[in-house]
């Protein structure tokens, strides 16, 4: 296995070359490779992989300790129902 070839986000299977193919695309920041690689939006929420995509940014040279912030952490959401939305419960 190369290199490149190293799963960064085991949730949506974004490996190296993915998150260095964004880097060369002009992603500069952690968010921005999210948004490039789907990295991160995986359950995990970025837990596993957002330090792997930081330390990737610093190794790049494209990033410092300094300079480097980790993106802000989305709540999941669970999809409902139509019904769900409309349902009075206090009715009966």
């Amino acid at each position: 296995m190369e290199d490149r070839d190293i799963i960064i986000c085991r949730c949506e299977e974004v490996t190296k070359a993915d998150v260095l193919q964004a880097i060369a695309d002009g992603c500069h920041t952690v968010a921005s490779i999210k948004r490039a690689t789907r990295a991160g939006m995986g359950a995990c929420q970025g837990r596993t992989c957002g330090r792997l995509i930081q330390q990737i940014l610093m190794s790049q040279g494209i990033q410092t300790p300094e300079t480097i912030q980790a993106d802000k952490p989305r709540f999941p959401t669970v999809p409902c129902g139509v019904d769900t939305l409309g349902r009075d419960d206090d009715a009966e």
